[in-house]
C-alpha cells in the first residue's frame, strides 16, 4: 500500500462503514427500495468512474433495438435538476452529456434523465406505460431502485477487489457489495487475453459475488474517424481533446494507429466546455499547422458538447473528428446477449406476453 493511501485507510474505513449501514439497512428493509413490473436492467460499477459504463449502455441499446426501450441516467452535472424526458428541445445542458448522447444516437429509444431513479422510473412508465425494458445508466449504488438484472462492470486496469474504498482508492463501497450483481462485465482487456488469466479474474471475482455468476470479458473496438463539421483530409499530426474518466486507451490507441499526438486537451470528466477553451483550442491549432497540416479528434461524448460552441465560421474548415467506441466480447457473446433476452422475456408484464 503506497504511504498516501496507508494514511488515507482509516478515513476509507469510515467510509466503507457508513456505505456498509446504508446498505444493510436496505438489505433488512428497514429503507424502501422500489421494484417494478417492467424489466429494469441497471449498469454500474463499485468504482468512481471510468469503467466504460457509456458503451456498455450503447451495447444494450442496440441489442434492444427491436423494444421498446427506455434509458433513465441521473443526467451528471446538467445544468436544469429534476425529471425530464427528452425532446427535440434537449440538450447537453439539460440532459447531460452522455443522456444527450444517447438521444442523438439512438432515435429509437425513450430517453429520460432523473436524479430520483424511482420517481424517473414512475414517470416513464406514466408517459410511456408500453415500454418493454429500462435501462438504467450508472445505478449500483442508486438503492432505492431495486433492479431485476444488475450488471457491475469493473476495469480490467483497476478490478474492484484490487482496489480501497475513497479516499485511499476508488471504490465506492467495499469490494462485498459485488454480491448484488446478476452479472460482471470486466471492461477495456486487451485484445489477446490468456484463458487462463481470465479464469483467475473469474474466480476472484466471484468470490465477492454470488455464486455461479456469469462473468464476461470486453475491449474497446474503434470506428472510423467521423467529421465533425466539413470532412477534410486527416493529417497523422493531431491535437485530442477529451473530458472523460480515463484517455489513455483513447491516446494509446491513436499512438498504436500512427498518430502522433502534438497536445492532449485533457479536460476532467463531464467538463462543460466554454468558448475561452474553444479559443485556446483554436488559436493552438492554427500555430501547430503552420507548417503541416493537423487534425483535432475528440469523443463522440465530448463531440456532442462541442457541437453548440464550433458553429462560428472560423471553425467551419476545421478538420475536427470524433472516433466512435464500441464494446466488444472477447468470448461468449452469444450467452450475454441470450441473457439479456431471455431475462426481458420472463420478466415481462403479463400484458406483453
Amino acid at each position: 500500500m503506497k504511504v498516501i493511501a496507508r494514511l488515507l485507510y482509516p478515513f476509507s474505513l469510515l467510509y466503507g462503514g457508513v456505505m456498509r449501514v446504508r446498505n444493510t439497512l436496505y438489505d433488512q428493509n428497514f429503507l424502501k427500495s422500489n421494484h417494478f413490473t417492467v424489466p429494469v436492467i441497471s449498469i454500474g460499477n463499485l468504482t468512481v468512474g471510468g469503467t466504460g459504463k457509456t458503451p456498455h449502455v450503447e451495447y444494450l441499446l442496440r441489442l434492444l433495438n427491436h423494444k421498446k426501450t427506455a434509458t433513465l441516467s441521473r443526467g451528471y452535472k446538467r445544468k436544469i435538476k429534476g425529471y425530464i424526458l427528452a425532446d427535440a428541445s434537449a440538450s447537453a445542458e439539460s440532459l447531460g452529456d452522455e443522456p444527450y448522447q444517447y438521444y442523438l444516437d439512438y432515435p429509437q429509444v425513450t430517453v429520460a434523465v432523473s436524479e430520483d431513479r424511482a420517481l424517473g422510473i414512475k414517470n416513464l412508465l406514466d408517459q410511456k406505460p408500453d415500454l418493454d425494458v429500462i435501462v438504467l445508466d450508472d445505478a449500483f449504488q442508486h438503492r432505492g431502485v431495486t433492479p431485476s438484472l444488475n450488471i457491475l462492470l469493473t476495469d480490467y486496469a483497476r478490478l474492484f477487489y484490487q482496489d480501497l474504498v475513497l479516499p485511499a482508492g476508488r471504490l465506492r463501497e467495499f469490494p462485498a457489495g459485488a454480491n448484488r450483481a446478476d452479472v460482471i462485465i470486466v471492461t477495456k482487456c486487451p485484445e489477446f487475453i490468456a484463458n487462463a488469466e481470465m479464469q483467475k479474474i473469474k474466480k476472484l471475482a466471484v468470490s465477492y459475488a454470488q455464486k455461479e455468476i456469469p462473468v464476461f470479458f470486453t475491449r474497446y473496438q474503434y470506428g472510423n474517424l467521423v467529421p465533425c463539421i466539413a470532412k477534410q483530409p486527416v493529417s497523422n499530426q493531431i491535437l485530442v481533446i477529451t473530458a472523460i474518466a480515463n484517455a489513455k486507451p483513447l491516446i494509446g490507441y491513436l499512438q498504436d494507429q500512427g498518430y502522433q499526438v502534438l497536445h492532449h486537451y485533457q479536460f476532467p470528466d463531464h467538463h462543460a466546455f466554454t468558448k475561452s477553451d474553444l479559443k485556446k483550442i483554436f488559436a493552438d491549432w492554427q500555430r501547430y499547422s503552420q507548417n503541416n497540416p493537423v487534425t483535432i479528434i475528440t469523443t463522440r461524448k465530448d463531440a456532442v458538447k462541442l457541437a453548440n460552441l464550433i458553429t462560428a465560421p472560423n471553425w467551419q474548415n476545421v478538420p475536427l473528428f470524433y472516433l466512435p467506441i464500441k464494446v466488444a466480447f472477447i468470448k461468449d457473446q452469444e450467452d450475454f446477449d441470450a441473457l439479456i433476452l431471455n431475462h426481458i422475456a420472463n420478466q415481462s408484464k403479463p400484458e406483453n406476453n
